[in-house]
C-alpha cells in the first residue's frame, strides 16, 4: 500500500447527521408509519437524489405533486424546511477532520450528494465546509455518485492520485465505485469508530 496523503470525506451521514425524519416525526406528529410511508414512497431517496444530480427543486417538486397532488404542501415542505432535516454535526469525526487540517501531512477534501440550490445554506449552516482543501458537489456539477464521473472529478481536479487517498462514506455503492478506481475506502456508519478504522491504514495524525 502506498503512502495515504489525502482524506476524501462524504459530509451528510459521516461529518453531519441528515435524516428527512428529523423533520417529518414532527409533521406527522408522532405516526411513524404514515412518516415512513411518506417517505418511502412520495419524498424518496430516489427522488431526492435527481436534485442532488442537478435536477432542480422546482422541477423535482412538480414532478411529485404531479404523481400526489394531495401531499403537495409535504412535498414543498421537504426543501423549504430542508434544514430542520439534520440533527447536527457528527462530534467525533469532525474533531478529526480538524485534526487532519491541522496537522499539515494530509489534503482533505469533500465529495457530496448535495443539491446545488441548497450548498449556499449548508456553508452557513456548518461554516467548518469552508476549511476544506477543495469541495465537489454534485448538484454544481450535474453527476453523483456512484457513478465514476464525480470521482474522477475530484481526482483530476485537485491532482489526486487514487492508491495514496482514502475516501469515507455512509453509502456502499459509492464504498464500491470508489474502489473499482483504486480509492482506498471506509463505510462509515454509527456502529463504526472511524479513528480506528483510519489507524488500520496506517494514517495517523
Amino acid at each position: 500500500m502506498k503512502k495515504i496523503d489525502t482524506i476524501i470525506f462524504d459530509l451528510g451521514g459521516v461529518l453531519v447527521d441528515w435524516n428527512p425524519e428529523n423533520l417529518y416525526k414532527n409533521v406527522f406528529k408522532g405516526d411513524t408509519d404514515k412518516m415512513n410511508w411518506f417517505l418511502t414512497n412520495v419524498c424518496t431517496p430516489e427522488w431526492n437524489i435527481e436534485q442532488d444530480a442537478g435536477r432542480t427543486i422546482e422541477e423535482g417538486e412538480n414532478i411529485k405533486i404531479a404523481e400526489y397532488p394531495e401531499y403537495a404542501d409535504l412535498i414543498k415542505l421537504f426543501y423549504k424546511d430542508w434544514e430542520y432535516m439534520f440533527a447536527g454535526p457528527i462530534k467525533e469525526n469532525v474533531e478529526l477532520f480538524k485534526q487532519f487540517k491541522a496537522s499539515n501531512n494530509y489534503k482533505v477534501y469533500a465529495l457530496t450528494n448535495w443539491s446545488a440550490e441548497k450548498w449556499t445554506k449548508a456553508l452557513e449552516l456548518f461554516p467548518f465546509f469552508k476549511e476544506f482543501d477543495g469541495v465537489v458537489v454534485s448538484g454544481q456539477e450535474k453527476c453523483r455518485k456512484p457513478f465514476p464521473q464525480i470521482y474522477n472529478i475530484i481526482l483530476n481536479r485537485y491532482n489526486i492520485t487514487s492508491e495514496n487517498a482514502v475516501f469515507i462514506d455512509d453509502n456502499l455503492e459509492n464504498i464500491k465505485a470508489a474502489q473499482s478506481l483504486k480509492l482506498n475506502a471506509i463505510h462509515y456508519s454509527k456502529s463504526v469508530n472511524l479513528s480506528s478504522e483510519l489507524k488500520k491504514l496506517k494514517i495517523s495524525i
